[in-house]
């Protein structure tokens, strides 16, 4: 998925219990943030989040 200035973005989902842990790496810089949520919640809220925490730090750190 292209993120920050269109890089590319991995994202890795690992339930855990009644929550989802899903990291974040933006594949230029190696940043990874991670999030947590529900693991009823949607697969795409969660992953939008995370792209959103992902450009923040990004943007933080330049």
């Amino acid at each position: 998925m292209a993120g920050p200035d269109h890089r590319e973005v991995y994202f890795e989902f690992v339930a855990i219990g009644n929550v989802v842990k899903v990291t974040a790496i933006d594949s230029v810089t190696g940043t990874e943030v991670s999030v947590m949520g529900p693991a009823g919640a949607a697969r795409a809220d969660l992953q939008q989040l995370a792209l959103q925490k992902l450009k923040a730090r990004i943007k933080r750190e330049a």
